[in-house]
């Protein structure tokens, strides 16, 4: 799989209690994005944040949260992101999505993963 050199970063906010179809929400979307074909999807688990509402989700132990933020970012081409908006929208009911322009220094173990913003192949010294 390739991706382009200037590509878009799309995040997803989320709870980890958030769910799509009786499963966690943040893996319904990790599944979608990879049936969608895009680059790669990471799901990171925060130990402290509050959204909207201002409640506060912390892992300490003297407040247990079940509710931890969890964040989705995925990279790839901005027109295969676009596509993918969608899908994310019918999944998703309370969130916060942002999209940002983003350069690719390096994907992938060699230089096949990478194209320039000219189209051309390049090999990554």
């Amino acid at each position: 799989m390739q991706i382009p050199e200037k590509a878009s970063l799309l995040r997803i906010f989320i709870g980890e209690d958030d769910r799509a179809d009786g499963k966690p929400l943040y893996e319904a979307i990790v599944l979608q994005a990879r049936q969608a074909h895009l680059a790669g999807a990471t799901v990171l688990r925060g130990p402290l944040g509050f959204g909207r509402s201002s409640r506060l989700h912390t892992a300490k132990i003297l407040r247990l949260s079940q509710d931890l933020p969890v964040v989705i970012e995925i990279v790839d081409a901005e027109a295969k992101i676009q596509a993918f908006l969608p899908q994310l929208r019918r999944l998703t009911q309370s969130c916060l999505i942002t999209l940002e322009k983003v350069t690719v220094v390096h994907y992938g173990e060699d230089e096949t993963g990478l194209i320039p913003d000219d189209g051309s192949p390049q090999g990554l010294a």
